[in-house]
């Protein structure tokens, strides 16, 4: 793991040191030097130390010397899935995220996702599952196991393969379950904040008692669907529709037995043989602007149903987004059975 403690050293430090710190990191070879102020002013590899040694300096010289200054970074809260691919492309596997004044608040390792979306995202997981009786008497729905892990596992570990590092979970019934299990989210490298409902506040009701989200764009997720969703796609459409809110939606196909014919005033005028016919569903995983969120009303049941009919009435932007790859919303015995199955064949 990629730590402050491990792979920072100050600016004052030896080369020796540098080397001698090196050594310890495996295969993140990379050390970040700060001033006194803990502000990031370069980084060294073991390529720097050669370099600096060819040129006459010696172990006992200040890392400051062979440092190099044009380092790569991201700042909190701005950056782009441009920016990551373009980071990829170069071959850069360590980068610091930086705050406004240049200090380093963690490392992220881009071997390991994606992409880096700049989002936050919430996960609604307050729900008793009553369809699922028995099974979440003393359990919360979101932590029913699916392949050897909760469906709210599988869950966090697809929004933080995308590189989110802010995931909220709105909970209720028994909760603690869930806050015991996934904690504050250091051991994954990310940022859990539980987001306690002490009612039912509806899909959406709960958003709005947290003030903090750090980013403009907003992912909300019911946490009783299964899906490898592409969340990177689905931002870029979000972006560049110009979207006030975007709703993933999955297809589903009814067959008529029968012929359908289509009339005007009693006359025939074609009819269908059997036909099939395609609506798209919503698939309870949002995109919105951070902003709607002070639409919601305080402390109040809301649904996200509510939030998109009000968009419409006032005439906001709602797109759709169809998941082209597998989901499925767990909501009876049949659909927990089907699931088991499922990801026994699924790529995720």
């Amino acid at each position: 793991m990629i730590t402050k403690e491990t792979n920072i050293l100050g600016q004052d430090f030896t080369i020796r040191s540098a080397l001698e710190k090196l050594t310890t990191l495996g295969e993140n070879l990379t050390l970040f030097i700060v001033n006194n102020e803990e502000i990031l002013v370069g980084v060294i590899t073991d390529g720097d130390i050669r370099r600096g040694l060819i040129k006459g300096l010696t172990l006992e010289d200040k890392v400051s010397r062979i440092m190099n200054k044009n380092f790569k970074f991201i700042r909190e809260g701005n950056t782009s899935i441009e920016l990551i691919n373009k980071l990829k492309s170069g071959g850069i596997k360590i980068i610091p995220v930086l705050d406004r004044c240049n200090k380093i608040l963690r490392f992220v390792n881009l071997n390991l996702f994606k992409t880096i979306l700049p989002i936050d995202a919430i996960i609604m997981a307050g729900g008793k599952g009553e369809r699922l009786m028995p099974l979440t008497i003393d359990k919360p729905k979101p932590m029913l196991e699916v392949s050897g892990k909760s469906i709210l596992e599988h869950n966090i570990d697809l929004i933080a393969s995308y590189g989110v590092y802010n995931i909220h979970i709105s909970v209720n019934y028994l909760r603690d379950q869930i806050k015991n299990f996934f904690k504050d989210g250091t051991e994954r490298e990310i940022k859990i904040n539980f987001i306690e409902e002490e009612k039912p506040l509806g899909t959406l009701g709960a958003v709005k008692l947290y003030k903090s989200y750090e980013n403009d764009d907003i992912l909300i997720m019911n946490s009783d669907v299964l899906t490898n969703i592409n969340l990177a796609d689905f931002y870029l459409s979000f972006k560049e529709k110009g979207a006030d809110m975007s709703i993933a939606t999955t297809s589903y196909h009814v067959n008529v037995p029968y012929a359908v014919l289509e009339m005007e005033n009693d006359v025939v005028k074609s009819f269908s043989e059997k036909p099939t016919y395609t609506y798209f569903s919503n698939a309870g995983i949002y995109l919105i602007k951070r902003k709607l969120i002070d639409e919601i009303p305080d402390n109040e049941f809301y649904n996200a149903t509510d939030l998109i009919n009000r968009l419409i009435d006032t005439n906001r932007v709602v797109v759709t987004y169809p998941i082209l790859g597998y989901w499925l919303d767990i909501g009876k015995h049949d659909d927990y059975q089907k699931a088991q199955v499922d990801f026994k064949h699924i790529i995720f």
